[in-house]
């Protein structure tokens, strides 16, 4: 997979393909920075959503949800040890044993 391109250059293009001039297209501005206009397009449609013109999950709420995630499976996994842990315990506790 290739190193991702900079957030400063990111920006700088998507500015550049936001304040085109008319009759230029996104193929010839990604061409002018070396990338591919499938590239461009997505780094468009990503800049809308972190700006919010358009709806969708933003870098900050994946981000959230992530952690939100790990926390999920922490806890999970803590209380499974604490529900072997008490039925260890409460077989311990038997008459008989």
């Amino acid at each position: 997979m290739p190193k991702p391109y900079p957030k400063e250059f990111r920006d700088d293009v998507v500015r550049v393909a936001r304040n085109r001039e008319p009759g230029v297209r996104l193929k010839q501005v990604a061409a002018d920075f070396g990338i591919s206009e499938s590239c461009l397009t997505n780094w468009l449609k990503r800049a809308d959503v972190e700006d919010g013109v358009k709806s969708g999950t933003t870098t900050a709420q994946s981000a959230a949800e992530r952690e939100l995630r790990k926390r999920v499976r922490l806890l999970e996994q803590e209380n499974e040890v604490l529900r072997r842990a008490a039925a260890y315990l409460s077989q311990a506790n038997l008459p008989g044993k």
